[in-house]
């Protein structure tokens, strides 16, 4: 079965290939290019050149599909002719085609590999003259066109003559609709309407919504271009005139920094308090005369509120395993300070808006608290500033002076700020411990306002005279001690200790971090050196007297500048460092221990002491001389120590009779106690139990055993009360080969801040009352004992070696 097309005379077989299409619906007489791409298509055109040129354009329902079915596919499409045909490089096919005519889908004959389908023709009845209504619709069809086309600008002769060729109604629709841009489905509704006049009449409606459209964009393009118009007319005037100033020579250098300054808020992204603050600023600046002083305070201020970073932060890196390797990498131990950063690091992901911590880490120096700081920002993946108030006594550095004052500047957070270049900076303080105060205020005070979680998101800094949010800030302070800090600030921090390192640490961190640091700063390598355990021990122990690693690390590189001298002498050989040998590197010892006792000795004991340095013993010396009951003390006692030297007297005095002493000794000799070094000050609440055991020994005669040591204060009733520090003591101790230490029983709880290494080597000794203290420090002699021990003594050294 053949079908003829009336005009172009093309016979249509009843059997063609399908090519199903995308995005386009194809109508009778369109002329248009396709890619062909699938191989069941490109299959399909092949078989169509290879017979009338003839081909089936059906639309498929999803463009997305790649490989549709029957059902896939609209049943209503299009013959084309296939006009030309052109292979592309990428393996695709060109194609150009024709439509002819519409035609129905009767059934597929296969699916694969092509789509063959056999197909009805779909007739269109022509009439050679048309109804009035209907040549109407053709007219005002027509003239809606010419409309859009108009107002889109894109009106042509040829255009015009096409559409006033086209008279009958079906093949007008069919134009008409190919170029409206429709949807897929309003475009395919079109196509299957079979009466000419009903498809011309949907095509109206279309179009008649299309010109609404097109009048209401051409309305909003032409507002638009008025306004553009106007800005530049009034852009081009400005130019001219600037023009003309610049040739008669006078540059409006003025109207430049105004526009400049105008920029630079607009690009700050200030809250609208501060906007509103820095625009007022530049009305004035616009009206004074550039070279006045006022104009010159102006642009300072101007200068400061567009720099500070207002609206700029970085974001966190709250990736917790890869922050806990950063500070694993950069310091050893320190753990109770990692796990607080791992903890706020793990709120901070849970919890978006949160107040910025505000930590104080307090440690003697070089213990490592500010590169803490700087690892701490590394982690967070934030900016670090670093600023020290040791010595500061001006409010104005806090808060900034009034602009009023010449020279006035921000205070030093606003500066840090500017420094770091973002709102959420990790923000260090050091020295807040050595903060003073005189007549022009006390810092101290204005710190409480940054350092209030509560009340830091409303910051006002004197300078800007505008309020700036440092809750996003994460604040940390530094100080060697607590006790000088303002109580109120204290309250406002949360305060981390960080007691010294052990020996055993310090050479871990020396082998870790110190000596491969000093290598590289003196230019060796471990080629040319080598430092055994003990001789940095040795370096520790006789060349420094520190809790923290400054000292060490200055020793380790005094080494190396030797080793590294040698090398470049010539002598290229490693050398082995040892304790034997490492006086030739560093000369003579700079620090001796305490010559040990040799023996148990009447009226000497051995006490603990903390320092800024850690810890050291000292041993406490009493004696009896004729006298009239003076008690003499010596050796740069301050008044704490000289206090608890009275008590213990007093104490002994009371308990004379029990202790066994003649109560007429203490009327006719005097008492002198001694502390050596003399040259050394000394002061601190926890001799008191030492001095009494020494007065003790020295009133019976009995001595006090070398292997003890002891640290407590006493009270007159003779209660042993709690000592700090007791970790640096414990060092102290295990330096001068003492495994025996008295301690408090309420400082059991101490024992969990110490490393079990210490404590496998200590034997602690818990006492509540300064009896139990004699009981266990007088070597007694077997024929003549003092008192025997009470049992709560032995209970209490019984649950000590158990809690070991």
């Amino acid at each position: 079965m053949v079908f003829q097309i009336e005009k172009e005379n093309v016979e249509v077989p009843s059997t063609l290939p399908l090519l199903p299409v995308r995005d386009i619906v194809v109508f009778s007489y369109m002329f248009l290019p396709l890619f062909v791409g699938r191989e069941s298509s490109i299959q399909a055109v092949e078989d169509a050149m290879e017979k009338e040129r003839l081909i089936l354009l059906a639309t498929q329902k999803d463009p997305a599909n790649d490989n549709p079915d029957p059902n896939d596919i609209y049943s209503v499409g299009t013959v084309a002719m296939i006009m030309k045909k052109l292979k592309l490089p990428d393996n695709r096919i060109k194609i150009l085609v024709q439509g002819l005519t519409k035609a129905k889908i009767k059934k597929y004959i296969t699916t694969a590999p092509m789509f063959s389908v056999e197909i009805e023709q779909v007739r269109e009845e022509m009439s050679s003259e048309l109804p009035v209504e209907v040549e109407a619709l053709v007219r005002n069809v027509k003239e809606q066109c010419e409309k859009i086309l108009s107002l889109k600008g894109l009106v042509s002769p040829e255009v015009m003559e096409v559409l006033e060729n086209v008279n009958e109604p079906g093949r007008l629709a069919d134009l008409v609709a190919s170029n409206l841009k429709l949807a897929i489905e309003e475009s395919q509704k079109i196509l299957e309407i079979i009466d000419p006049i009903e498809r011309l009449g949907k095509v109206h409606e279309h179009l008649s919504k299309e010109l609404e459209l097109s009048t209401m964009q051409a309305k909003i393009q032409s507002q638009a271009k008025e306004e553009m118009s106007k800005t530049q007319r009034e852009y081009f005037l400005r130019e001219q005139l600037r023009a003309i100033k610049s040739e008669l020579g006078d540059i409006d250098e003025k109207a430049q920094e105004v526009n400049e300054f105008s920029e630079k808020i607009k690009k700050a992204k200030m809250p609208a308090d501060a906007e509103q603050e820095a625009r007022k600023q530049l009305g004035r600046l616009e009206q004074m005369h550039p070279d006045s002083a006022e104009a010159s305070i102006v642009r300072t201020y101007l200068d400061w509120m567009v720099d500070v970073p207002w609206s700029k932060s970085t974001k966190d890196n709250l990736d917790i395993k890869r922050a806990e390797k950063i500070l694993d990498e950069d310091h050893y131990d320190l753990e109770k300070i990692k796990e607080r950063i791992l903890e706020y690091l793990s709120v901070r992901k849970l919890k978006k808006k949160m107040k910025g911590p505000i930590l104080c880490f307090a440690g003697p120096p070089g213990v490592g608290k500010t590169s803490l700081g700087k690892s701490i920002a590394r982690a967070l993946g934030r900016k670090f500033v670093r600023i020290s108030l040791g010595g500061i006594r001006d409010e104005a550095e806090i808060r900034g002076h009034r602009r009023t004052y010449i020279g006035a500047l921000p205070g030093r957070i606003i500066q840090g700020l500017k420094q770091a270049g973002t709102n959420n900076p990790v923000f260090m303080m050091d020295e807040i411990d050595k903060v003073g105060a005189d007549f022009r205020g006390d810092p101290s005070a204005a710190l409480l306002e940054v350092l209030d979680p509560e009340q830091n998101f409303a910051f006002s800094d004197h300078y800007l005279n505008i309020t700036f949010d440092l809750s996003n800030v994460m604040f940390i302070t530094t100080a060697n001690m607590v006790e000088p800090i303002m109580s109120a600030l204290k309250d406002r921090m949360e305060i981390i200790e960080l007691s010294g390192y052990t020996d055993e640490e310090k050479l871990k961190i020396a082998r870790q971090f110190l000596i491969p640091r000093q290598l590289g700063e003196n230019g060796i390598s471990e080629q040319y050196i080598k430092l055994s355990d003990e001789a940095i021990l040795a370096i520790i122990n006789q060349y420094t007297a520190e809790a923290g690693l400054r000292n060490l690390e200055r020793e380790i590189g005094t080494v190396c500048r030797k080793v590294a001298r040698s090398v470049a002498e010539g002598k290229r050989v490693q050398q082995k460092i040892t304790r034997n040998n490492i006086h030739k590197y560093l000369g003579t010892p700079k620090r001796l221990l305490e010559e040990e006792r040799e023996k148990h000795e009447v009226g000497i004991a051995t006490g603990l002491a903390w320092t800024q340095v850690g810890g050291e013993i000292l041993y406490i010396e009493a004696t009896l001389m004729k006298g009239k009951g003076n008690l003499v003390l010596t050796g740069s006692l301050g008044d704490i120590m000289k206090e608890s030297a009275q008590a213990a007297l007093s104490y002994v005095r009371s308990r004379a009779k029990e202790l066994g002493i003649n109560y007429s000794i203490f009327e006719k000799n005097d008492i002198h106690v001694h502390v050596p070094a003399g040259a050394i000050p000394k002061d601190g609440p926890s001799a008191g139990i030492t001095m009494a055991t020494a007065l003790v020994s020295s009133l019976t005669k009995v001595p006090v055993s070398k292997d003890i040591a002891m640290t407590g204060e006493i009270t007159l009733r003779g209660r042993v009360l709690t000592i700090g520090g007791l970790k640096e003591k414990s060092l102290a101790a295990l330096r001068n080969n003492i495994t025996k230490i008295i301690v408090p029983e309420r400082n059991k709880k101490d024992l969990d801040e110490i490393p079990e290494t210490i404590k496998k080597k200590i034997d602690y000794i818990f006492v509540k009352h300064i009896d139990d203290v004699i009981n266990v420090a007088l070597v007694k002699d077997p024929r003549k004992t003092v008192d025997k021990p009470t049992k709560s003594t032995v209970a209490m050294k019984r649950a000590a070696k158990k809690g070991r």
